[in-house]
């Protein structure tokens, strides 16, 4: 499979504090790839250097073959990312909003109408995004990640709070837009996802990856039962109680 997106050395400091500590990962054409750690460990910091949001101290990061600090318009163009919380554009309608983000990727009105189709999102295509809940918010944000020809998909933690039914359709788009070849990256708390729908298991503590499972290993993982996913983390991840 072809690399999609490559970070090298990545590391990242917030005045003193290390945020990501020399991270390397690749991302491959088609995988789903589910990002764990406890708060603080650098999901949500990494997801927003891959994605352009945020520059980092040190470290390459490539998205097709793009390198995002020296082509970063057109390496980004490549990338849908939904972060936490959503990213609207407040006095826009839904339908507004998600085609705004379609047109500025090169696709149509009607692209975005598939996605907020497939999301369930056609009833309220018309609303304000000022008026929405929680769970709403997190479905147009994922249907404004999909849209249009996107590469790399960056998730920070969009399944949260989401209904059986949203969760479901949100599984199925992703899948979809993996067989479309898309590389797709996100992070959750909900430990259960991993059985369901990823190829690969990242876990990072501290700025620094702890884990990468994936293929046989993760299969051989996942083998041992729907709490194995759980044990693994909690294996890694030092129970470090209130802050």
């Amino acid at each position: 499979m072809a690399v999609i997106a490559k970070v090298e050395a990545l590391t990242i400091h917030y005045g003193k504090r290390l945020a990501v500590d020399g991270l390397s990962i690749e991302l491959a054409s088609g995988e789903i790839a589910l990002l764990l750690g406890p708060n603080g460990a650098g999901k949500s910091t990494t997801l927003s250097a891959i994605a352009g949001t945020i520059v980092p101290t040190s470290g390459t990061i490539t998205v097709s073959g793009e390198d995002l600090a020296r082509a970063p318009r057109s390496a980004r163009a490549k990338v849908g990312f939904a972060d936490q919380p959503p990213a609207l554009y407040e006095f826009f309608t839904v339908a507004e909003h998600v085609g705004f983000v379609a047109q500025a990727r090169g696709s149509t009105q009607a692209a975005a109408d598939a996605v907020l189709a497939e999301l369930g999102l056609s009833k309220i295509a018309q609303r304000p995004c000022r008026e929405l809940s929680f769970g709403m918010r997190q479905r147009v944000g994922l249907a404004a990640a999909l849209v249009g020809p996107v590469e790399l998909v960056l998730l920070d933690e969009t399944l949260n709070g989401l209904d059986p039914h949203a969760s479901r359709s949100a599984r199925t788009s992703l899948r979809a837009a993996a067989g479309r070849g898309a590389a797709i990256l996100m992070s959750t708390h909900l430990l259960g996802v991993a059985e369901r729908m990823c190829d690969r298991i990242l876990i990072m503590d501290k700025g620094r990856l702890v884990a990468d499972r994936r293929g046989s290993d993760l299969a051989e993982l996942l083998a041992k039962g729907p709490s194995a996913v759980e044990d693994l983390y909690v294996s890694l991840i030092a129970d470090e109680g209130p802050t």
